[in-house]
């Protein structure tokens, strides 16, 4: 469903000044408050051990995903007798998650329904092991409800893509690759133009596997943006976290692709599941939580000088996105915060 777009009247709220945005909004230490940890060594180190194997064994999988099977492995082989013992420590390990130097903003968001999803709900069984139970076949349903979610989007998103169109796309996102393989089942002919996406190029790693597929690739330079802009139809994004407001964070360069297309009236199209609906409401760059512009190694060093640091993702505002395809329906910016009073609510 497309919901209607009453974008304007949020645009006079983005032009607050910088020190209202500050004052309110900037510390958002409250999102990732250490919790008095209940778990040994020991539990630390299966979490991440597991983990780093669904991550090693399965690529295609989201971190986000992979942290929510590990809270479901834990949930098992859980030895606690108490369900505020097992939410102290289910709490636990999504701090224990968050400290890796993957996608935090999708842990964070994925992990938190997740949790709100197994327990909110009556468990008023005296049962301990029953409860258990109820736990493990709630999340075993939240899995099989988000294992969909890559193909509901690519049906969504196919209808926009035009025969013989020219996309930008930026960076690596398996979603935005599902929505192209998608177009290409469709028999649709279409070119794609990937920014190389540093530091790490990650487009490299998307050319290759567009390649392999037999869609026409071309890898272009973070700078030369604006000057492709004019030659494609489209941009299509993914993304690590929408926020509240609609806009998403994502990684570093998004924000500038985003107002390239606005200059030239290009359509800035993103693709993203609903897990990553996260509940945050920066209005700029600084509002964004250090824990997801920076690796979690990277804020541990004691030697760290975060003012001479890359971020690795940016924040763009919603007035500058067109769409947001998801697993709940196509959404206008103005309507996500509908969505995350449902999903949270």
């Amino acid at each position: 469903r497309v919901h209607g777009d009453i974008r304007d009247q949020f645009e006079g709220f983005w032009h607050l000044s910088s020190k209202l945005s500050s004052s309110l909004l900037s510390n958002h230490s409250h999102y990732f408050i250490k919790p008095f940890l209940n778990m040994d060594d020991v539990d630390k180190k299966e979490i991440l051990s597991y983990f780093n194997q669904l991550t090693n064994d399965h690529p295609d999988m989201s971190a986000a995903v992979a942290a929510i099977k590990t809270l479901l492995h834990h949930i098992e082989n859980n030895r606690m007798e108490t369900l505020s013992g097992m939410r102290a420590k289910l709490k636990d390990a999504i701090w224990t998650l968050t400290q890796t130097d993957s996608s935090v903003t999708s842990i964070q968001s994925g992990c938190e329904l997740f949790l709100r999803f197994i327990t909110l709900a009556s468990l008023e069984d005296n049962d301990f092991v029953k409860c258990q139970n109820i736990m493990i076949q709630r999340g075993n349903t939240f899995l099989q409800r988000i294992a969909s979610s890559r193909q509901k989007i690519a049906k969504q998103a196919d209808k926009f893509i035009r025969d013989g169109s020219k996309i930008l796309i930026h960076s690596h996102s398996r979603v935005v690759q599902q929505v192209l393989s998608e177009a290409v089942q469709s028999k649709k002919r279409f070119e794609v133009f990937v920014t190389e996406s540093r530091p790490n190029d990650a487009g490299s790693r998307t050319y290759e596997e567009l390649t392999k597929e037999g869609i026409p690739t071309t890898v272009i330079l973070d700078a030369a943006v604006g000057y492709m802009m004019e030659k494609v139809d489209m941009v299509l994004c993914g993304a690590e976290g929408v926020v509240e407001s609609g806009g998403i964070i994502n990684k570093i360069g998004t924000y500038t692709i985003a107002i390239a297309a606005k200059a030239m009236n290009k359509p800035f199209y993103v693709v993203a599941e609903s897990f990553k609906f996260v509940r945050l409401f920066p209005l700029n760059q600084q509002d964004v939580p250090n824990e997801f512009k920076y690796k979690a190694s990277t804020l541990r060093s004691t030697e760290t000088d975060l003012n001479k640091e890359h971020p690795l993702v940016d924040f763009t505002p919603p007035n500058y996105i067109t769409l947001l395809f998801t697993d709940l329906g196509v959404l206008t910016p103005s309507a996500v915060s509908d969505e995350l009073i449902q999903l949270y609510c």
